[in-house]
């Protein structure tokens, strides 16, 4: 399942205003603080869940559906957060090595 918060249906509405909707897929993404929920605009494969939010639709790579669980899009003034029901697993993540937060050399 996947809930789409009034703010994020607001933010995608004012994005999406000028031109046509296109899939957005929510994908796992790494970084400084390990992995996390990210969303990209893609095109929808045979191993993905689609899911439609009224004019809005959402990809999820099946395995990756099983793993995080239900999903919740909200949206505030740094950007838009995806929220899973289970706890993403960190394979190591966290700083210590990238110069962006400090960690790096």
């Amino acid at each position: 399942m996947l809930t789409l918060n009034d703010s994020a249906r607001e933010e995608l509405e004012e994005y999406f205003a000028d031109k046509d909707a296109t899939p957005i897929r929510i994908f796992l993404a790494g970084g400084c603080g390990g992995p996390r929920l990210a969303m990209a605009l893609d095109e929808p494969t045979e191993t993905d869940a689609v899911f439609t939010e009224g004019k809005f639709t959402f990809i999820v790579d099946k395995e990756l559906l099983e793993t995080t669980g239900d999903l919740t899009i909200d949206a505030n003034a740094r950007g838009f957060t995806v929220l899973s029901e289970k706890p993403i697993a960190s394979a190591g993540g966290g700083c210590g090595g990238c110069s962006g937060c400090g960690g790096g050399k």
